[in-house]
């Protein structure tokens, strides 16, 4: 190797010249690389003859040249891939100037990736604390932040079903949703004589090749086609299963057995899926194959031409508000498209329960209720349907049900089945020339009017006739559905009364006193947001603190009466002891005579003679 004059060992050098050409240039024992590196170490003489000797580059070939040196030579590469070790023994012998140089050069290069990396993961922290600053500002809930929309409407879910004592555009379709309208066609396929796969083959025969390619092509299509499955989700809270062919129910074991089936499936004919506590109590059925190795399935004792439709009466039902959401609701527009050719299969049938829907039943089906879990029959149908879809609270949206009925569609219903006249409200009443009727909600337990007399009175000086009543479980549907199909207006405290709104006549209003303590929320859900579909025109008379029963039972700066939200933040528990169990309201009667006012003009004029 070549040594300077201290004996020090010299770098190689791997520069090209001209056409990669190396230019060396021995002076008695020393060799030095070409004169251009050794004019980086130091530049020599313009008077010298080796200087001299060489013409200048052209201008691209330095630039070239330029771009070449500042790349490391694959030996420097080969060395930083090395490691550290390989690179320490470089740098302490020859290749030090160099390993040195190609370092720097690889940290100039990184540093800018880093900055631009650094900006780019800045830019995203605050755009994420933006977005968490916005949300928590504008998308707040009346359970204080941190609680998602899924939590709110879980909350409400909640408080609906716990009232058990005594009380935009339509989403996107699931795959049996979209099919839903399909159903009356699909029936008049079921009817129609079914063509067998030998009948099909023989004809595809005698039409010839061209004809049988096409068949084949049809096949191959039809077997890529996804198999509906039996029993699928038709919202979050209902489930709904269809099978045909050969079908027998053993009610009395909660069994369904279809010779069409591969494998059982389970479900259970209640619309209130996401509720767990409901769910509990409501009988589970199996949907089996026919048994095999030869096992004979169960023989029929009792055939049916018409569908099977299986729904349960247990939940919550029993509390009007249930009864309507969970079960007559969701019945209504999963059979009304049979048009009565239906055979209702009751489970966990109460008779009392039965007795009062039975007009409603007689709207949907030409045949009598089945008590299918104490039935000793086995039922044999061609098509069965289990479990009813459910759209929103106490409404249908048209778009989504079958034929596009609506809950004005229902009302039409029920005032059929009840045997109710009056069709719309207005200022003359009943008879037109008379005073409107206003119709007092009575409670007896929690939530009561502690002035209900003073309140009747003040109505009348308004200008209302007025009528008070208090429905529960005993009292007669249909006589109590003609009562309230004859009143114009209807006032009453949240709770389960209210659901009475389904027989109200078109354009009477409905008004919702809410108890003190932050339950709008919940109100709206419940009777605000379905008396639009109802055609009722609805108010809400929020009660002030100085109105509620609570101020004598807790001192002022107690956190009940100071900040309801935090009892909210405890539990639906806590809520429900606070505000709905434990109140009673005595309205300010000038505050309610200016509700009233209100009631009034809001009520259609009365017909012209």
């Amino acid at each position: 190797m070549p040594q300077d004059h201290s004996g020090s060992l010299l770098a190689p050098s791997f520069n090209r010249q001209g056409q990669g050409r190396s230019i060396q240039i021995q002076l008695g024992t020393t060799q030095f690389a070409s004169p251009r590196e050794s004019f980086k170490a130091s530049p020599p003489s313009p008077s010298s003859t080796i200087w001299k000797s060489l013409p200048p580059p052209p201008r691209e070939e330095t630039a070239s040249r330029a771009r070449e040196e500042a790349k490391p030579s694959k030996q420097a590469r080969k060395l930083l891939a090395a490691g550290p070790s390989s690179r320490s023994s470089w740098e302490k012998g020859a290749g030090g100037g160099l390993g040195s140089k190609m370092k720097a050069s690889v940290r100039s290069r990184q540093e800018p990736r880093r900055v631009s990396n650094g900006v780019i993961i800045a830019a995203m922290l605050l755009s994420l604390c933006v977005l968490s600053i916005v949300k928590a500002r504008y998308c707040s809930t009346p359970f204080g932040p941190g609680k998602s929309d899924d939590q709110l409407l879980e909350q409400m879910n909640s408080s609906i079903r716990m009232e058990t004592d005594d009380d935009p555009v339509p989403a996107a379709k699931t795959p049996g949703e979209e099919e839903e309208e399909e159903d009356v066609e699909e029936e008049e396929e079921d009817s129609a004589p079914k063509v067998t796969e030998a009948a099909v083959t023989a004809a595809a025969a005698s039409t010839g090749g061209a004809n049988s390619g096409a068949a084949g092509k049809k096949d191959k299509a039809s077997k890529k086609k996804k198999k509906k499955p039996t029993c699928f989700m038709t919202s979050k809270r209902s489930e709904r299963c269809e099978a045909a062919g050969d079908i027998r129910v053993v009610g009395n074991t909660s069994t369904i057995y279809v010779d069409t089936l591969d494998r059982e499936w389970t479900t259970k004919p209640y619309a209130r899926y996401h509720d767990p506590v409901a769910m509990s109590h409501v009988r589970e059925f199996t949907l089996k194959p026919f048994p095999s190795g030869g096992v004979a399935p169960p023989a029929c004792t009792k055939n049916h031409s018409v569908p099977g439709f299986v729904f349960s009466n247990r939940g919550f039902s029993g509390n009007l508000y249930h009864d309507y959401t969970d079960v007559l609701f969701p019945l209504f527009l999963s059979t009304r498209k049979f048009k009565g050719d239906v055979v209702f299969l009751l489970s966990d049938l109460k008779p009392w329960w039965v007795a009062k829907f039975r007009p409603l039943f007689r709207q949907l089906s030409k045949h009598e209720v089945v008590d299918v879990n104490n039935d000793l029959e086995t039922h044999c149908f061609r098509r069965i349907v289990v479990g009813s879809d459910f759209h929103k609270d106490m409404g249908i949206i048209p778009a989504k049900s079958a034929g596009h009925v609506s809950t004005a569609d229902f009302k039409r219903t029920l005032r059929a089945a009840f045997g109710l006249e009056r069709s719309a409200a207005s200022r003359g009443g009943a008879t037109g020339n008379g005073k409107p009727r206003l119709l007092l909600i009575s409670r007896k337990n929690s939530r009561r009017f502690l002035n209900e007399r003073e309140m009747a009175e003040a109505a009348g000086e308004e200008g209302f006739e007025v009528r008070i009543a208090e429905p529960d479980q005993h009292t007669d549907m249909a006589t109590f559905a003609r009562l309230v199909n004859s009143a114009d207006a209807m006032v009453g405290v949240h709770g389960a009364g209210l659901t009475n709104m389904v027989f109200l006549p078109a354009g009477a209003v409905l008004v919702q006193v809410v108890p003190f303590g932050g339950l709008e929320w919940l109100t709206r859900v419940t009777f605000s947001d379905p008396a639009a579909d109802m055609e009722v025109t609805y108010m809400d008379y929020n009660v002030q603190l100085e109105e509620s029963s609570l101020l004598d039972q807790y001192p002022r700066g107690h956190q009940v009466l100071a900040d309801p939200y935090a009892v909210h933040k405890q539990g639906w528990d806590a809520l429900k002891t606070a505000y709905l169990d434990k109140q009673n309201v005595r309205l300010d009667l000038g505050r309610f005579r200016a509700k009233l006012r209100e009631v009034l003009a809001a009520l259609p004029p009365a017909p012209s003679t």
